[in-house]
């Protein structure tokens, strides 16, 4: 299984939380990751995005065609992260659309076998990381 983070571009400051829009440069970014992620797109990727209207657009950068997950939202249990990934488990390509902390608390604790406050960066560039047989891509 593949499993690619990706966290949400740059966003709008305010309240509600789950309302917050892409900045005109999210925008950008988001649109940049997406253009890098394209010609790497994994056959049969499932795109799976956090409730929030920022998760959304970023997403929409790269695609249509994404389930909105509750359990990606901010605030969420790592293990729920996962089981709603499928991971390791689940076959095929999860690409998720989510949020700091989470997304480096589940990178720290895929990679270094402890949850951790890593920090992945809006609109960067990505790594990759081989977790046993499973593979973890961190858009950031």
């Amino acid at each position: 299984m593949d499993l690619l983070l990706w966290r949400h571009a740059e966003a709008v400051d305010g309240v509600p939380d789950s309302t917050r829009e892409l900045t005109e440069r999210g925008i950008r970014q988001a649109h940049k990751i997406a253009e890098w992620l394209e010609p790497r797109r994994p056959k049969k990727l499932r795109v799976l995005v956090s409730p929030t209207v920022r998760t959304r657009q970023t997403a929409s950068a790269f695609t249509k065609d994404f389930e909105i997950v509750p359990a990606l939202g901010p605030g969420n249990d790592i293990a729920e992260i996962l089981a709603a990934c499928g991971w390791p488990g689940g076959g095929g390509s999860v690409l998720v659309v989510g949020h700091q902390p989470e997304l480096g608390r589940l990178a720290s604790l895929l990679l270094s076998g402890q949850e951790a406050d890593w920090t992945i960066k809006k609109g960067a560039r990505s790594e990759e990381r081989r977790v046993g047989k499973e593979c973890l891509r961190l858009c950031r």
